[in-house]
């Protein structure tokens, strides 16, 4: 069988379709035939390959063999998504992937906004003498006015300039080294660039924006897409939390800074299930917006099982519940141990709501999946990963269904904006 190659999309419009079991793409196939948005069908972090124990083959593989069975001859792109050294680049790119996201959050100071003036020109010495600020850097930001858009000008004080460098300079530096690496590992290849910004403590700002596009600008890194930290939550596999008009007021201009820097895509991180804001998204982004889920796919096949079997279900509930003090620590969730430990246990498909659509549930669920296919088994010692793969292969049309709804209801009210 001639396998589909995916391939570099550009300033398109763009999806991207989380896989960890490698069974999802027929349901993300079926959403995205009806709406606008080029697909991004194989997509998997460092750290999911690691929890889900796949290789960036494997996570590929999935992907081209259902769309080779369904004939899908549109362009689609595959996501090396958030990796952090060139090793793991040189991985992805040798499996075919063309769309790196580069996470270069361990360099980023979270401390930058909180430092004293002595601190701060101190951070900044350190950074010139390291050579990741050039000599007289700071002439090319101060001074000037920069006229972002028709309503938009941003101006930088010494002050908010340095607190810019101090948190972002050092992720920039590696942001460009990845780069090279890319290009060096693709050996001519189309690829995509995306810069992930967002997993950091505070907020970008418009202003904290220009200083990074300028900057990734300036040190020649090609960039497709980048993705802010915004005002307000953005936890996995629940709504947006936050003031939805001032969200949108702050994105408009994170658009008018990446049309002003590239143009590139903003990018959504964690887009899943962000329904409240959807339409506001589609209105501020228009064709510059690239959307990343990740584990909400995996919770769609975990309502196959729940509603078709309710006991590996309820096994499944109670040891992600024993995970989930440990498991949780990688991410930034509201849930706590406590609301987790007061959940009941599962009773049978009426109380799939309790455990598949509300916080509680679907972030203990979400944050464990790791466990679940690796190390969790049944009363009788057989993996959880072999009996949720036989309840999906048992009822494929189900799972195709719930996908294609579910990733329909995203599709639209993006479009709907």
């Amino acid at each position: 069988m001639n396998l589909p190659q995916p391939s570099a999309l550009g300033l398109r419009k763009s999806f991207g379709f989380g896989d960890r079991l490698g069974l999802a793409t027929p349901g993300h196939l079926a959403a995205v035939a009806k709406s606008d948005f080029a697909p991004i069908f194989a997509q998997q972090s460092v750290r999911e390959m690691e929890r889900t124990q796949r290789t960036p083959q494997e996570v590929l593989r999935a992907a081209q063999r259902a769309l080779a069975a369904a004939g899908y001859g549109q362009p689609w792109g595959a996501d090396a998504d958030h990796h952090k050294t060139p090793e793991d680049v040189a991985k992805s790119a040798a499996a075919g992937f063309t769309f790196f996201t580069i996470d270069p959050s361990a360099f980023v100071n979270n401390a930058a906004d909180r430092l004293a003036p002595a601190e701060l020109a101190a951070e900044i010495a350190r950074l010139e003498a390291d050579g990741v600020l050039a000599k007289g850097w700071s002439r090319e930001y101060l001074g000037r006015r920069f006229d972002v858009a028709a309503r938009l000008t941003l101006e930088f004080t010494p002050e908010r300039l340095d607190r810019a460098a101090v948190k972002y300079a050092r992720a920039l530096s590696h942001a460009a080294v990845m780069s090279d690496a890319i290009a060096k590992a693709c050996a001519g290849r189309p690829f995509d660039v995306e810069v992930s910004i967002d997993e950091t403590e505070t907020v970008t700002s418009p202003l904290d924006h220009l200083f990074c596009g300028l900057e990734l600008k300036w040190r020649g890194v090609p960039v497709t897409s980048l993705a802010p930290r915004f005002i307000g939550e953005f936890e996995k596999g629940i709504d947006y939390r936050g003031d939805l008009t001032a969200f949108e007021a702050q994105l408009r201009e994170h658009v008018a800074v990446a049309k002003f820097c590239g143009p590139y895509k903003i990018s959504i991180h964690s887009g899943s299930d962000k329904f409240s804001i959807y339409p506001a998204i589609g209105r501020a982004c228009g064709e510059l917006l690239h959307v990343k889920t990740a584990g909400t796919s995996y919770l769609e096949a975990l309502r196959v099982v729940a509603r078709t079997a309710p006991a590996l279900f309820g096994e499944i509930v109670e040891f992600c519940r024993g995970r989930f003090d440990s498991d949780r620590k990688s991410y930034h969730l509201s849930t706590t141990l406590a609301q987790v430990e007061s959940l009941p246990r599962y009773a049978g498909p009426q109380d799939e709501a309790r455990f598949l659509d509300e916080v509680a549930g679907r972030q203990l669920l979400h944050v464990t999946f790791g466990s679940v296919l690796t190390v969790g088994a049944d009363a009788r010692g057989k993996k959880f990963k072999d009996g949720i793969l036989e309840v999906l292969d048992r009822h494929a049309a189900l799972h195709l269904e719930l996908l294609d709804k579910h990733f329909t209801k995203h599709l639209a009210l993006l479009r709907a904006g």
